[in-house]
């Protein structure tokens, strides 16, 4: 039993657009939200969980969707094709708008304004109100850019679900914390290169820049990937080879006619408790981790003044290097073990991400945010193949939803209240601090999982079973 990794590679290339552009957005709509528009952080955060709001419900109804699909050229990819198109159209558009807001920034003098004798927050907090006070007056721009943003975010919801279930659908069981490395793995490549692309264009430098020849470029970027999944990932023919690989060895990825008359079969109890278990874990690693993520951007910019590039250019590099050998970890002492120690990692970095501040060495940031990739690495590598584990082949779509109605319904909480805590007590106080407390909660549910490891098959005497991983 040997992975195919260059198929899995090739998979994958859907998931590289998809990081490639949540990399984008989590980086320049927060800034575009609080330094064009004015808005507070807890309504920047309000408007950025608008995406996880319509993923709860989208994100399982796409998925179900998918395993109902017909189409001939596969279950998941016509979902992938129709949502990269209108998400990179709209993206596009949506810089537009914001160039349209910025003109009117830059137009009454803001950006040249001088601080004088105003401490760093009271000239943020000046600046802020003053561009609020621009877009009430006409907040047209606004209100295009958020309805342009709900195109977006529909769009991505399409074909989320379908991409990642595509991954289960054409591996098999024992393989799947190894394939996910690799998928999570070709992913980080695309944001590692959204993130050198932040770099280039100098995104966290200039509080009032145009994004769109940096937006242009990210698509580029989502582009390569999409065409190269559209040419080469054969989904109709390698479900089927794993469908009979799956029989081979016995296992129940694969629905057979019977399973599609019969009813579905049904999770123990103990089966679902620790299904329920793993998705509350799922919510909160994710409240913890989104509420870093989605305003990191913003924290290093104006809190410490350093370039948030850089420093996720480490963090995914971090993970990149950790993402196989943490796969083949998982298949060696389990999937929760490994998750479980991954929990440790993710709340000790952000623990001592509470003591820098803008006095501090930049660099001391890299081995926080490097500990906190590998962390997150173990973590993302297993719990969606934990999730599936419990479900059989005609049922991924629905548990992959499950698994991104956890996860998203997290993201509507995160920076809604991690915003409403940094307007309260104050960004430089709260922004670690809270991460760390939601993730040591999630090792608390993790801790009573039972269900959901991989099963290992045991060695029999043939050359497949003499391949060792």
């Amino acid at each position: 039993m040997k992975l195919n990794y260059k198929r899995t590679i090739l998979v994958g290339m859907a998931f590289f657009l998809i990081l490639a552009f949540w990399q984008a957005y989590d980086a320049i709509i927060p800034l575009i939200l609080t330094n064009h528009f004015g808005l507070s952080q807890m309504a920047s955060g309000a408007v950025m969980s608008i995406d996880n709001v319509l993923a709860v419900f989208m994100l399982p109804l796409f998925g179900a969707l998918s395993d109902r699909s017909k189409s001939k050229h596969g279950k998941r990819t016509p979902f992938i094709f129709v949502g990269t198109i209108i998400a990179i159209a709209f993206f596009i558009v949506l810089t537009l708008i914001d160039n349209y807001q910025l003109a009117k920034v830059i137009g009454v003098g803001i950006p040249d304004m001088s601080q004088g004798v105003m401490s760093d927050d009271a000239y943020a907090e000046f600046i802020r109100t003053l561009t609020l006070d621009l877009t009430l007056d006409n907040p047209i721009p606004l209100i295009g850019f958020i309805a342009t943003i709900l195109v977006v975010l529909i769009a991505m919801a399409i074909f989320r679900s379908p991409a990642v279930a595509l991954m289960p659908d054409v591996t098999i069981k024992p393989l799947r914390s190894k394939a996910n490395a690799i998928i999570n793995l070709t992913g980080t490549i695309g944001a590692i290169l959204v993130l050198i692309l932040g770099m280039v264009f100098s995104t966290s430098k200039n509080m009032y820049m145009e994004y769109t020849g940096y937006v242009l470029a990210v698509c580029a970027v989502m582009l390569i990937g999409f065409i190269l999944f559209l040419i080469f990932v054969k989904e109709k023919k390698w479900s089927a080879e794993m469908e009979e690989e799956s029989k081979l060895y016995g296992l129940d990825d694969a629905p057979t006619h019977e399973d599609e008359i019969a009813e579905k079969r049904k999770l123990s109890r103990g089966e679902l408790l620790s299904l329920l278990l793993i998705l509350a874990s799922v919510a909160l690693w994710y409240i913890g981790y989104n509420s870093i993520t989605s305003k990191y951007s913003v924290y290093a910019t104006d809190i410490l003044g350093f370039d948030f590039n850089l420093t996720l250019i480490i963090a995914q590099a971090a993970a990149i290097v950790s993402y196989i050998p943490l796969g083949m970890i998982s298949s060696k002492i389990g999937r929760k073990k490994t998750i479980l120690a991954g929990v440790i990692l993710l709340a000790s970095a952000f623990f001592i991400g509470n003591f820098v501040t803008k006095t501090t060495p930049e660099v001391i940031m890299y081995p926080i945010f490097s500990i906190a990739g590998i962390g997150w690495a173990a973590i993302n590598v297993n719990s969606y193949p934990m999730v599936v584990e419990l479900a059989r082949g005609g049922d991924v779509g629905k548990y992959t939803g499950y698994y991104y109605t956890a996860s998203m319904a997290a993201q509507v909480v995160a920076p809604i209240l991690s915003g409403f805590l940094y307007d309260l007590v104050g960004m430089r106080y709260m922004f670690f601090a809270f991460g760390t407390v939601f993730v040591i909660f999630s090792f608390i549910t993790m801790l009573f999982v039972k269900h959901g490891d991989s099963k290992p098959l045991s060695k029999k005497s043939t050359l497949e079973h003499l391949d060792v991983d």
